[in-house]
């Protein structure tokens, strides 16, 4: 009973002054490990540390875009069950500009990353320089560049046009008409996040083997950031749970359909991957397969095993009932779980290349660490800038009502 009463009672949208210290101070700390561990894994093995520092900040990057991408179709669809938890993922996308900064050790570190950075490889090969108008060092800090420009720009006016509506100047009106704004900006922004997403898992993952090519690799990164943008979602608001807050605000209606887009998204994801898959077994043609040759080697097949049970059978399995789906503990694991595949999964495209088996290393952790740390630290100072969830949005009573009918 004592329950019940806490769920009715309204919300504060504000983050209590002690609870955010200790949040702060926790991810202090996570980020000063990481950095520190970081600069030791860098004097350990150089080559190892830059693709694990790729792997993680594409891994953190993802989740950012994720949550763009989930704040953009609502936009678009005019949901109004998902406000109350909109402002979370907009505070996930405001973390871009940030990671653009994180990007800098990925830039200055080309040669020890990518074959086509080094001249005396292009040289000596004709597929490199047959690539070279595209693969080559000043294109590609132009392109990530325009990348991050793109992000910041939809992330940063959608937040701000979020944000602009928690005082209430001008009322009902002028919320409308910012509503009718993040839509208008939601429309051509979907189009470019598909598109520099995918042309970004072309540039940062696909060209560590140049002489390989997917058409339908940008799709599958799109559809892993997008599942794991949710996914990291969902495990934030029920941490929010956890401490008292949005209790109201986001409840079980919500968490059910967080849990239908896990399990829709993570079909989507196997649906490509089989697909990607299908296509280059069925051309057998020897610069394709020879990416998955190279992955189903040693014990990377194990990994590659992995993947297809823990990324696609056991989260489709654990939430395709309505019942699991609207379970808050079966609904988080699978969200953790699913999240610790798409790292596996991004350390399966990217580690093969630079080692001959799946032995795991400390040094893999530390750019976690600090990356996850970093970008957790921007993520927990926005909370404490603006309100918990937009409460000036003109659907925000219809959120709080919102029921689930299937």
């Amino acid at each position: 009973m004592s329950h019940e009463r806490q769920v009715m009672e309204p919300d504060s949208y504000t983050v209590d002054a002690s609870l955010w210290a200790r949040g702060r101070m926790a991810l202090a700390i996570i980020a000063l490990l990481g950095w520190a561990g970081s600069v030791a894994a860098l004097r350990t093995d150089a080559t190892r540390f830059h693709v694990s520092y790729l792997i993680a900040f594409v891994f953190c990057l993802t989740l950012a875009l994720g949550a763009l991408f989930f704040v953009m179709l609502q936009h678009l669809t005019g949901a109004a069950w998902s406000v109350t938890m909109r402002r979370t993922a907009e505070n996930m996308t405001a973390v871009i500009p940030a990671a653009a900064v994180l990007f800098v050790p990925i830039a200055i570190s080309l040669p020890l990353l990518y074959e086509w950075a080094r001249p005396e490889a292009v040289a000596a090969d004709h597929v490199l320089q047959g690539k070279a108008a595209y693969l080559n060092s000043s294109f590609f800090y132009i392109r990530a560049a325009l990348y991050f420009a793109v992000w910041s720009l939809w992330a940063m006016r959608l937040y701000q046009l979020s944000t602009a509506s928690d005082a209430g100047l001008g009322g009902s009106e002028a919320a409308l008409v910012r509503t009718r704004k993040s839509e208008r900006w939601s429309a051509p922004g979907m189009i470019l996040l598909t598109v520099t997403t995918a042309l970004a898992a072309f540039d940062w993952l696909m060209s560590l083997d140049p002489h390989w090519s997917s058409t339908m690799f940008g799709v599958y990164l799109y559809s892993g950031a997008a599942l794991g943008g949710i996914a990291a979602l969902t495990l934030i608001l029920l941490a929010f749970r956890r401490a008292g807050l949005l209790v109201r605000s986001v409840n079980e209606e919500h968490y059910h359909d967080l849990g239908k887009w896990v399990f829709a998204l993570t079909v989507f994801w196997a649906y490509i991957a089989f697909c990607q898959y299908m296509l280059i077994w069925y051309a057998n043609l020897p610069e394709e397969t020879a990416w998955f040759r190279l992955r189903l080697a040693g014990n990377w097949r194990v990994v590659g095993a992995l993947l297809v049970a823990g990324h696609f059978f056991i989260p489709f399995l654990a939430l395709v009932s309505r019942a699991a789906k609207r379970h808050v503990s079966v609904l988080g694991v699978t969200a953790a779980w699913v999240l610790l595949m798409h790292y596996i999964d991004l350390y399966w495209i990217a580690m093969p290349v630079f080692a001959k088996s799946a032995v795991p290393n400390w040094i893999d952790l530390a750019p976690l660490a600090a990356i996850g740390g970093t970008l957790g630290l921007v993520f927990w100072w926005r909370i404490k800038s603006h309100a918990l969830a937009p409460t000036g949005d003109i659907r925000f009573e219809r959120a709080l009502e919102f029921t689930n009918v299937f």
